[in-house]
């Protein structure tokens, strides 16, 4: 039951951590934003990124601990 409530965890924060970098994907591509505006929602689409990377890590240390 632990690795099922830990895998549901995991998806729904990364699905939700998709959603926001799919927005931030498109509104990169539309260039209708400054270039400070851009610069920065390029940096928070690289953390975004490096967190569902984290968040993945973590699921895979966590089950390992698990079984």
């Amino acid at each position: 039951m632990e690795l099922l409530t830990i895998t549901f965890d995991a998806v729904g924060t990364v699905l939700i951590a998709v959603a926001a970098l799919g927005v931030h994907h498109r509104v990169l591509h539309e260039h209708k934003i400054d270039d400070r505006v851009f610069r920065i929602m390029s940096i928070e689409q690289k953390l975004g990124i490096l967190g569902v990377v984290l968040i993945f890590t973590s699921y895979l240390i966590k089950i390992t601990l698990i079984a």
